[in-house]
């Protein structure tokens, strides 16, 4: 082995050689990928996080004395997951080459062979296409990540790393470190703690983002900041999410909401062209990304992060209702009634209907049991049922049940607004607008998967890039019936608005933003608020008192009032980014030691139980309750 380190060193990695190396003597290192004996000659494939060169161990070859028997008996040894370095020769496969291995013109006849380590039955093949479930993979992560297409995803989020800081640097931008363990403020998402040995009883939070240090970073001075930094949310997980993640967080001082989106878009156009080789330009020949206000995000797609891959907007016909008092639909009539009767508040959580079109076209695709079978996928977002009425050539709705009652005047003006034709199905949701607003969304992104015009996962070599924008600056919160902060107390409002903030606040609007693609938002920020004054009527208008304001932002409310530029900034989802550049099917896929759904660590069985002692040491106490202790209690409330 010590020749091979010390004296042999690696003279090219495994995706490396080609026709035009032929006879060159070489050394390789890496994993056996496979092992073929053909009794006469044994054929490995060595595997590096390059790509695979196949070795032939020849024991006749000439002019090498003994060694190639040598390295042959040695081989006859070998299995897979072995560590190797073989010293060798290329070899043109004359007409045994292989398209699919970028070095399949060559082979490489070994001349010496050394084994590095051995290795156990791994638990799973490491092969690019493999149905061990995840559970196992995640287990033996580090066997996991030898495998192509994760090594790919990782190589990509290098790339991006790679982009990014050279690009801030070149636009004068400082990368900047801010604290991990923070002061726990409250609202937002929800924090780790961590106990403090040295100060019995409190606790650091770990940060859920850099937002209020980046903000002193402007009070500073420093003027254009970015870092690559890891947050933390204590949260509930899903495909897009992790408990510890990963964003490309900046911050600038003296710009607008366009002076940040430029900034912006040149990063992405960047990335775009050095990872995937797509000039953006092609699409978007500005420079510049669309923008879409809050507003008509939410009435024609449901959400503020639309997919613009395909059409099929939603239709809010809650209007045409109320004017048509119900048209004949009962359902329908009591929305109405509530609007007239001053019970409908348009800055109180209301009340919907809306529409949906499935073009003719799309509607030959499919069944009608196919279709009824949409009532159950809907049922599973809490709604209560998915009516639905296909539209004929004279414009009446056949196989419905609203048919029968809906008068002519309102069945004509939905046929209208939704542009129903001849062969067209129209689907509806009606009840409460947060619960209708997600059905119809997420409907929306169904049917486009189920006629195939977007693909399950990835991005099918489509990006439609959307700013949203000119978001309210508050939501009324159903449970607590009160305003709360839609992004943070710290958003600046539309210069026109702030005279709402006392009478009016569901009406005010400001100057945050979401960078949306394909259906995700990859990114997020906001102008914020260094007005004092201005900073003061929202947090009024969120019934936050001064003396409550002072302890959860005391030192930011200070550091305001000591000459805060005009600054801005935002947030880019790093983990998201590379998910869609590599076309990966959730996170787990682009991090490389990843958390469960549950929040754990398979690999390492983390978290886990701690002594009694650390627990002394930190002054903390555990409590366990057994389930069915829980759920007595429960039943005795």
């Amino acid at each position: 082995m010590a020749r091979f380190i010390d004296e042999l060193k690696r003279t090219h990695n495994a995706a490396a050689l080609r026709a035009s190396d032929e006879g060159k003597e070489v050394v390789l290192f890496g994993w056996v990928a496979s092992y073929r004996d053909h009794g006469g000659c044994v054929f490995v494939d060595l595997r590096d996080r390059e790509g695979i060169t196949q070795l032939v161990f020849d024991p006749n070859q000439q002019g090498h004395g003994d060694a190639p028997k040598v390295a042959y008996e040695a081989a006859q040894a070998v299995r897979s997951e072995w560590v190797i370095g073989i010293r060798g020769v290329v070899v043109s496969r004359g007409q045994n080459k292989n398209p699919r291995l970028a070095t399949g013109e060559i082979e490489v006849h070994v001349v010496e062979l050394t084994i590095f380590n051995k290795a156990e039955t791994p638990p799973f093949e490491i092969l690019d296409q493999i149905d061990t479930g995840e559970e196992k993979r995640l287990q033996y992560r580090f066997l996991d990540l030898r495998r192509a297409p994760l090594q790919h995803t990782l190589r990509v989020r290098h790339r991006i790393n790679q982009i990014t800081r050279r690009y801030f640097d070149d636009n004068g931008f400082l990368e900047l470190e801010t604290p991990y363990m923070v002061k726990y403020t409250p609202g937002g998402a929800r924090n780790f703690l961590v106990p403090s040995r040295l100060n019995a009883g409190k606790f650091f939070a770990l940060a859920e983002s850099p937002q209020l240090f980046k903000q002193l970073f402007m009070v500073a001075g420093f003027d254009r900041y970015f870092q690559i930094v890891k947050c933390f949310r204590d949260e509930d997980l899903r495909l897009d999410r992790q408990p510890e993640f990963t964003q490309i967080d900046v911050e600038m001082s003296f710009v607008n909401q366009d002076d940040v989106f430029r900034t912006m878009e040149g990063l992405v156009f960047g990335i775009w062209k050095e990872v995937l080789g797509i000039d953006l330009k092609e699409k978007y020949p500005s420079g510049r990304f669309p923008q879409m206000p809050f507003e008509e995000s939410m009435n024609n797609y449901g959400n503020d992060k639309p997919d613009m891959r395909f059409g099929m907007p939603h239709t809010d016909i809650t209007t045409l209702v109320i004017e048509q008092n119900g048209g004949g639909v009962s359902f329908w009539k009591d929305i109405a009634d509530k609007f007239t009767s001053g019970k409908y508040r348009r800055d109180l959580p209301t009340e919907i209907v809306k529409a949906l079109r499935i073009p003719a076209e799309l509607v030959a695709k499919t069944s009608r049991t196919e279709l009824d079978k949409l009532e159950d996928f809907v049922k599973g977002m809490g709604s209560k049922g998915l009516a639905r009425a296909k539209v004929d050539a004279t414009g009446a709705w056949v196989q419905s049940p609203l048919a029968k009652t809906i008068t002519d005047d309102l069945r004509l003006a939905i046929n209208a607004a939704a542009g129903a034709k001849d062969g067209d199905i129209l689907l509806f949701q009606f009840g409460k607008e947060s619960t209708v607003q997600t059905v119809m969304a997420n409907l929306r992104v169904h049917l486009a998967k189920k006629f195939g015009l977007i693909p399950e996962s990835g991005h099918g070599g489509k990006f439609e890039f959307l700013w949203v924008v000119n978001p309210p600056l508050f939501e009324y919160d159903d449970e607590k019936k009160t305003w709360v902060a839609a992004h943070h107390a710290f958003t600046r409002p539309h210069d026109e608005c702030v005279a709402m903030l006392d009478t009016d606040p569901g009406k005010v609007l400001c100057y945050r933003y979401d960078l949306v693609l394909n259906g995700f938002e990859i990114g997020g920020g906001s102008i914020r608020l260094h007005d004092p004054e201005v900073q003061a009527k929202v947090f009024r208008a969120l019934g936050i008192q001064d003396e409550e304001a002072r302890t959860k932002f005391g030192f930011l409310l200070d550091a305001l009032k000591f000459g805060a530029p005009p600054h801005g900034g935002i947030a880019i989802g790093m983990d998201r980014l590379a998910m869609l550049l590599s076309g990966a099917e959730s996170l787990r896929d682009v991090i490389p030691f990843p958390k469960t759904q549950r929040g754990t660590d398979l690999m390492t069985d983390a978290p886990n139980k701690v002594s009694p002692e650390q627990l002394l040491e930190l002054k903390v106490k555990s409590i366990e309750v057994e389930a069915s202790r829980l759920r007595s209690d429960g039943d005795a409330k």
